[in-house]
């Protein structure tokens, strides 16, 4: 199993911060805006994203967890269709009132790692523009 994970300090708030990644629905629009065209609920734990190259990913929520900040997920089905994916994007505080923000995908089959990776680098920038400029 491939195992992606990136990380990025976001100069804004862990709690604004939290506030995006933790809103199930809408968070993949209001990550990456423009990367991320729609985001709708089909269950209150499915989930289903529209990318602006047309992937359409199928996530089922795994864990919510307010305390420690974190999402766990899964992709489930779409046009991307692993056989195995466990997702998780945790919030953590850094210095002087920024934010450390974590994204892990451990996905099967292994070639999808590359794709997936450069996506995740991509829509992270696209994050962090978005978190700043609201700051």
């Amino acid at each position: 199993m491939a195992s992606v994970q990136k990380e990025i300090i976001i100069d804004a708030d862990p709690a604004d911060v939290w506030a995006v990644i933790s809103d199930f629905a809408d968070g993949p629009v209001r990550m990456a805006p423009g990367f991320v065209i729609n985001s709708k609920l089909e269950e209150p734990e499915i989930r289903i994203a529209t990318f602006a190259d047309g992937t359409v990913v199928r996530e089922r929520r795994i864990a919510l967890d307010d305390q420690s900040r974190r999402l766990a997920y899964s992709v489930i089905g779409g046009t991307m269709a692993p056989t195995h994916d466990n997702a998780s994007m945790q919030v953590f505080p850094h210095s002087d009132g920024r934010s450390r923000f974590v994204w892990i995908h451990d996905v099967q089959p292994d070639d999808l790692a590359t794709a997936m990776g450069a996506a995740m680098e991509h829509g992270l920038g696209i994050f962090k523009q978005t978190m700043e400029a609201i700051r």
